[in-house]
């Protein structure tokens, strides 16, 4: 078969966690460097070869357990982070994680990360491969035992209970999206509400970077409190946190990202 390049289908590196499922079903190869990256160890030495390189990820191991996907993108400052999975087994984290990079070649510094601090915890950091990543994938997806779609996670009574009792305004914030995540993705996560692209606000970070959060206005107080609903609910392989949010806090995420 002709092999046309990982960048033929003019695909953006920030869909990897939208495809993943796609991806475990069919075998592809989607990733690129998040637009706009400054990052100077871009080119592919593979470019101008026949075979196709080495899917650019890494394992991460001994992360802190209330580890955020921001601190693994501080982890890798100067890499292209694409997308970051992590561990679960029965619900919980394990510490472990993978890390898919822009290119290949971002590996190799990606390994000189091995055993430096993250907190007050060193991470270990391994070489590993397409394989080991879409089985991660697979097991974040289904279940173990029963293979079905996991639908919701763990919940904690105290967090709940806080939810419960905040007051509605409309604004819900989002938290635990896929830097892939697109207005469209948020849209159809929530397609049972009438909703329109200006009502959606993804966030940046100080780097011009998503943050794996939003901001979604809804036309009322009662919408807002009803798609809590959604709350944990999965997009893509991720657990979606909501929170009862306010237009006061969505300017200031918005001012912060400009």
């Amino acid at each position: 078969m002709f092999y046309r390049g990982p960048y033929a289908d003019g695909g953006d590196g920030r869909e990897m966690g939208a495809k993943r499922q796609r991806i475990v079903d069919q075998g592809s190869s989607y990733y690129e460097t998040p637009p706009g990256s400054g990052f100077m160890y871009n080119t592919s030495p593979y470019a101008c070869v026949s075979q196709p390189p080495p899917f650019p990820v890494v394992r991460l191991r001994g992360l802190p357990f209330d580890c955020m996907e921001t601190d693994v993108v501080e982890f890798f400052h100067g890499l292209d982070v694409v997308d970051i999975l992590f561990v679960h087994k029965n619900g919980k984290f394990t510490g472990e994680g993978f890390c898919v990079l822009g290119y290949p070649l971002q590996v190799d510094f990606a390994l000189q990360r091995n055993r430096q601090n993250m907190g007050r915890r060193y991470v270990e950091v391994f070489r590993s491969n397409r394989q080991e990543y879409y089985k991660a994938v697979a097991n974040e997806v289904f279940d173990a035992s029963g293979g079905s779609p996991r639908r919701t996670a763990p919940r904690s009574k105290l967090t709940d209970e806080v939810k419960d009792s905040a007051e509605h305004t409309g604004v819900l914030r989002l938290r635990g999206l896929p830097y892939s995540a697109g207005k469209d993705d948020i849209l159809d996560f929530f397609k049972d509400f009438i909703l329109s692209e200006d009502s959606i606000h993804l966030t940046l970070n100080s780097e011009g970077r998503p943050s794996g959060e939003a901001f979604v206005e809804f036309s009322n107080e009662h919408d807002s409190k009803a798609a809590m609903s959604k709350d944990r609910m999965t997009l893509g392989s991720r657990y979606i946190e909501l929170f009862p949010s306010s237009h006061e806090e969505l300017d200031e995420a918005i001012s912060r990202g400009r």
